[in-house]
């Protein structure tokens, strides 16, 4: 795995006649340092359509100064990155091919631009010597290595904050630099300003696309949006980042539901097959995200138990249990996203949003179209909330309740996709709607947990061991799931209000 670490820092313009101020000033530096010039030779990389750079990724093999090597940075807000390292080859390193897939997929990566910096280096350090943050004046000139070579010349400087600093430090450096004239840059990056200068004609990024204005308009809006989700999060899954398969997986069955529910705005016989390809790819990634979910519940339900209440080699049972079934997940999930059948999606996405099978119904005014798509899911909701709610307790409302939560989940992504073009009541019957499915998955998290301790409770009985802890948590289980039973007609009624949805105009 590739050295991580997150870069903090900001950019400020500069001339070749800009000289720095005496940031000895600054409060908590001691002394600066001055490193002298290091001479940085860059070659950035992207597709020839610049795919990374639309997402603001920035990949390149850098010789001189104290980091040579391959550099691959992700945005993680404005001014802070995650940078991942290589040691210096001759190819691709294999590991940011694999990051980088989702992206490029069957597109080659190319060399783009080429920046030469003359990098006067000053270290700001503290009463113990230690790094505060690096500044540096950097003479930069780059050079188009396609689309006719163009070249361009600049000179900034680059405060960057030390591992682990208080971001707040930059804000008394960027005081201070303020006070001698010196200004934030208009561009976020070097590779961003290279690209802009030497550019041979003008292209379009997200932020030229036109503003959603029929149902059709606001419907793709959301699809691309879900659509860009899932590829800007495949990096983070395999980087194994915290949230990041259970943020993939949502952003996935939010795109599969807006296809199914708005099926009069875009042809069901091009998005259906879409469909099936997203639900298959949210099974797969939830294999083990379910399986983690379901560890912290069991884990968390133990650890809630008085002593006296636990008999045996509990938590060593549940450890033991927990780590075979999620054993190789992880590889699985790997394999998943490297597999042809996932990059085969994605290409039917960009397919899909480049050109839309657009019904007659998209042209039409949102305010009209999508409300009466949302009612329609709430339509479908209610019926299953009747019906589960007129069964008795047991196995057929356990299922019944499960299926009125994917109706909950459907009316919720249908009023997310409405909001931005009907407003506050759509952000309100999301709410109202999640409200619902957030009871009835807690529901439905009981009812799998119940199963998991019924198993476990064989296990261990099979082993020799007490099964009396295993049957106190399922107990504890199911008194939590008729407690949400009883919470439901409550919840339901609050949710189904017909004032609510008298703002969506039904």
């Amino acid at each position: 795995m590739a050295d991580s670490k997150r870069e903090i820092e900001r950019k400020y313009e500069a001339t070749t006649a800009t000289r720095l101020p005496d940031l000895s000033r600054v409060a908590g530096v001691f002394a600066v340092a001055h490193l002298g010039v290091a001479e940085l030779d860059a070659v950035y990389y992207d597709t020839e359509d610049l795919r990374l750079a639309a997402d603001s990724l920035t990949l390149r093999r850098r010789t001189g100064g104290g980091d040579a090597g391959w550099h691959l940075k992700f945005p993680v807000a404005s001014g802070i990155r995650d940078e991942l390292r290589e040691p210096l080859s001759d190819t691709l390193p294999r590991s940011f091919a694999g990051l980088l897939r989702s992206r490029v997929r069957d597109r080659a990566l190319v060399p783009v631009v080429r920046l030469l910096s003359a990098r006067d280096v000053h270290h700001l350090l503290d009463a113990d010597g230690a790094l505060l943050a690096e500044i540096s004046v950097d003479r930069v000139r780059a050079e188009r290595l396609t689309g006719g070579g163009a070249t361009a010349a600049w000179t900034e400087i680059e405060a960057e904050l030390a591992d682990d600093g208080d971001p707040a430090f930059l804000d008394a450096v960027e005081h201070r630099l303020g006070k001698a004239g010196i200004r934030p840059s208009a561009s976020p990056s070097k590779l961003a300003r290279a690209l802009a200068e030497t550019a041979p004609e003008r292209s379009t990024s997200p932020a030229d696309r036109p503003r959603p204005r029929t149902a059709g308009d606001h419907v793709l809006a959301y699809v691309r949006h879900q659509a860009e989700a899932i590829v800007a999060l495949d990096p983070a899954v395999r980087r194994d980042l915290p949230d990041s398969v259970h943020q993939m997986r949502v952003a996935t069955r939010r795109l599969r539901s807006v296809l199914r529910t708005y099926r009069k705005i875009l042809d069901r016989g091009v998005t259906d097959p879409v469909g099936d390809e997203l639900k298959w790819l949210a099974a797969e990634l939830g294999i083990d995200r379910d399986q983690e979910v379901l560890d912290a519940r069991l884990r968390a339900r133990l650890d809630g138990l008085p002593r006296t209440l636990v008999l045996g080699p509990v938590r060593g049972r549940l450890r033991i249990w927990s780590v075979a079934r999620r054993n190789g997940s992880r590889r699985r999930t790997v394999a998943v996203l490297d597999g042809k059948r996932y990059l085969a999606l994605l290409e039917s996405l960009d397919t899909l949003l480049a050109a839309p099978p657009l019904l007659p119904a998209a042209s039409r005014a949102p305010g009209r179209a999508l409300p009466r798509a949302v009612r329609k899911e709430y339509r479908r909701l209610a019926a299953r909330v009747g019906h589960a709610l007129e069964l008795p307790p047991g196995h057929d409302r356990d299922v019944a309740l499960h299926e009125a939560r994917k109706a909950a989940k459907r009316a919720r992504y249908a009023a997310e996709a409405a909001r931005p073009a009907l407003g506050r009541p759509a952000k309100r019957f999301a709410n109202r709607m999640k409200a619902v499915q957030s009871l009835l998955g807690d529901h439905q998290d009981s009812v799998v947990a119940r199963e998991a301790l019924r198993t476990l409770a064989v296990q261990a009985h099979a082993a020799g061991e007490p099964s009396f802890t295993w049957g106190v948590l399922h107990g504890r289980e199911a008194a939590a799931a008729e407690a949400r039973e009883r919470e439901l007609p409550e919840v339901w009624e609050r949710a189904s209000r017909a004032k609510l949805r008298a703002a969506l105009g039904g």
